[in-house]
């Protein structure tokens, strides 16, 4: 069996993980530059289009027939709606492709949608405006306060976040940020958009992650619930396996909503006793080492799932107490 990670960028330890289970051949990984550690570990690895190339999808359907890629598993955002869109192109070719619905994974990937779909079925979420005049409108009638969140409407990693004290900071992020935004990836999705940036109100919690595992049917299997203790360019570096039971209570609940496929990253915050949701990532995300070493194998089980084998429940299961620390890989040229 040989599997392939696209943009794969940091996630190097994934491909230690699935290169550790018995029965897989080859791990290959792509990214858009060489510039990723796990071209060290992988056993082949290539420079792919950029995801919005109009190339990117042929270069993987051709890579995939050519190099006999059973499974195919993206790792950025951006990619999977792409790759959601094409899935059954990609089972033509004998490659099965870990993501969700197309409708699913735009919803994670449009944070304003995310939003609204979370509100309409009843989960808690930050207070959420799409444009400035909504916002400044809401502040004046006392509806909420600075601190505010601005966040850029597509992506992730805590790209060109900001955090307005006043309206004269709120302003002047507003501008940097959309300049910020037209010069970087998020251009892409954003060019046909007239609003860029979302503003959220700033909860007052403790910050958590959240895994929520369904299986390739999209049946609701287990949600693993993690205390953020410490992060870094918007990913987890030290994190402790949780058993809040209002977040799994909430995570199952969403799990079973959404019918996604393997993983479901999610962040939220606990405020008064209350899970409140921030976003949707239809992907493994920077926080599932923590699942793994407490002793949750996805990459095994999903292996097992387009193996047609079963998945017993324990390999799915995580050890609640464990404060896990995401180390950092050093290479020589």
């Amino acid at each position: 069996m040989n599997i392939l990670l696209t943009s794969v960028g940091r996630r190097a330890y994934m491909v230690k993980y699935f290169k550790e289970i018995e029965g897989v051949d080859e791990v290959h990984v792509s990214n858009s530059d060489d510039l990723s550690v796990a071209f060290k570990y992988a056993d082949k690895s290539v420079i792919s289009p950029l995801i919005f190339d109009k190339n990117y999808i042929p270069f993987l359907l051709d890579y995939c027939k050519k190099n006999k890629i059973d499974i195919l598993i993206p790792f950025f955002d951006i990619d999977v709606p792409v790759l959601a869109r094409n899935k059954d192109a990609f089972a033509k070719v004998g490659t099965n492709v870990i993501v969700p619905s197309p409708e699913i994974a735009d919803i994670c990937n449009d944070k304003w949608k995310t939003y609204l779909f979370l509100k309409e079925n009843g989960f808690n979420v930050p207070k959420t405006y799409l444009n400035m005049p909504s916002l400044i409108s809401a502040i004046k009638k006392g509806e909420l306060n600075y601190p505010i969140i601005l966040k850029p409407r597509f992506g992730c990693g805590s790209l060109v976040m900001s955090i307005a004290e006043n309206e004269e900071s709120l302003r002047f992020y507003y501008n940097q940020n959309i300049k910020n935004i037209n010069s970087s990836y998020l251009k892409y999705e954003s060019a046909d958009k007239e609003d860029k940036i979302i503003f959220q109100e700033c909860l007052k919690g403790q910050e958590y992650g959240a895994d929520i595992i369904n299986d390739l049917d999209g049946n609701f299997i287990t949600a693993i619930v993690r205390k953020k203790v410490a992060m870094r360019a918007g990913e987890t570096d030290i994190a402790e396996i949780s058993d809040q039971i209002e977040i799994v209570a909430a995570a199952e609940k969403l799990g079973k909503l959404t019918g996604h496929i393997a993983n479901m990253d999610c962040d939220l915050f606990l405020v008064d006793g209350k899970a409140y949701f921030l976003e949707m990532n239809a992907r493994f995300g920077g926080g599932y080492p923590f699942s793994h070493m407490g002793g949750c194998n996805l990459p095994r089980a999903i292996v097992n799932w387009c193996r047609g084998e079963p998945v017993e429940n324990s390999l799915l299961l995580a050890k609640t107490g464990i404060l896990g620390y995401k180390e950092l890989f050093v290479t020589e040229h």
